[in-house]
């Protein structure tokens, strides 16, 4: 609460509200716990909860009607939102370790009705699974230069910053490095020249190669990989690519069903000294946030399905939906081991959980 009232109401108190912004703002974090993934809902779940809701609000002129949830969320300052969402985080977690995947994805859903559907670029926890940020690409721009912007309101020290090729630029290098963190950069088409010195490389220095090889099964799918690494000194410039320890290549063969579907090389640079092992970690920990972030807000919080698009609205809900994947993954006191649907489902029946979650307690 005492984070949420840095916030500043988007309303004009000319215009006669009614109100309070901190209650609306905690009376919508409470329905998207509780399983309600759009405005209608979250109005609609308010009206249901209002005894249980004013057992921490006054709630003085009772429930928002949905079209005041929704016009809250359109104006909304999405920058004071995420620098507040930043500071909390940093509050309830200050020592974070590990390695910190960035990545985007679209919010397909608030695409339509002549809007452009907004993509996001988040920074993801991978040791914790927590979201730590989130920037909106412009509509005439790209990845490239929302995640300096997103690099530059996080505290970075000691982390190492994974990002697929988009990210691979030589600023973006400059950024992490110069936050003293280390990188670690897919490298593809994108960096032609780089590319090429780190595949002969691996061609001409073979006596040189260190690798370690690791397989994994399930589900009728074999994963076998060898991640190789060599040292960059020789091979790539530290004047285009700032303190660059190691060169990687990633060979992984996949059988489905016995059936062989090729092979695939990636390449990669870091500025850490790492070991075979510790890059094949960091690589397989990046595309975590594929299944524990992305397919998450797909699936288990509907947000490809929303279809709010207007305004600062999508990219607020976006953040919301981010803060309460936080509140159910930080909570360890739960004994019953269930799933994040089920987490919600259960918020939404049991009162108590609910309290828990969002550490509320009774005025």
């Amino acid at each position: 609460m005492e984070l949420l009232s840095d916030i500043d109401d988007p309303r004009q108190p000319s215009n006669g509200t009614r109100h309070d912004f901190q209650e609306l703002l905690v009376m919508t974090l409470s329905a998207v716990l509780s399983d309600c993934d759009t405005i209608e809902d979250v109005a609609a779940w308010s009206r249901a909860h209002t005894i249980w809701l004013r057992q921490f609000l006054v709630l003085k002129h009772g429930i928002p009607s949905e079209d005041t949830f929704l016009r809250v969320f359109r104006l909304l300052d999405p920058k004071q939102f995420e620098a507040c969402f930043r500071r909390w985080i940093r509050h309830l977690i200050p020592n974070l370790g590990g390695t910190i995947a960035v990545d985007g994805k679209t919010v397909r859903g608030s695409g339509g009705g002549g809007e452009t559907a907004i993509h996001m670029v988040s920074a993801f926890a991978t040791n914790l699974g927590l979201v730590l940020g989130q920037e909106k690409v412009s509509a005439k721009s790209n990845e490239i230069t929302a995640i300096p912007e997103l690099l530059d309101a996080l505290y970075l020290q000691g982390f190492l910053v994974s990002i697929d090729a988009m990210g691979c630029q030589r600023a973006i290098a400059e950024k992490i490095v110069a936050k003293k963190a280390d990188y670690l950069l897919a490298v593809k088409g994108n960096q032609p020249k780089l590319l090429q010195a780190i595949q002969d490389a691996f061609l001409d220095r073979k006596d040189q190669i260190v690798h370690v090889e690791q397989a994994e099964q399930g589900h009728g799918r074999l994963v076998a990989q060898r991640c190789s690494v060599l040292p960059a000194s020789g091979i790539v410039s530290e004047s285009d690519w700032p303190e660059c320890a190691v060169i990687v290549r990633i060979d992984s063969v996949r059988q489905v069903k016995g059936k062989p579907l090729g092979m695939e090389q990636r390449y990669y640079i870091a500025s850490r000294d790492l070991a075979p092992a510790e890059v094949a970690e960091a690589v397989r920990s990046h595309w975590g946030i594929e299944n524990q972030l992305h397919w998450v807000l797909d699936v288990t919080m509907k947000e490809d399905a929303s279809t709010v698009r207007k305004d600062n609205a999508p990219e607020n809900l976006s953040l919301l939906k981010k803060i309460v994947l936080n509140l159910l993954r930080m909570d360890t006191t739960d004994k019953v081991k269930s799933s994040l649907r089920l987490k919600r489902k259960r918020a939404a029946w049991d009162h108590e959980l609910r309290m828990r979650f969002l550490g509320l307690r009774p005025l």
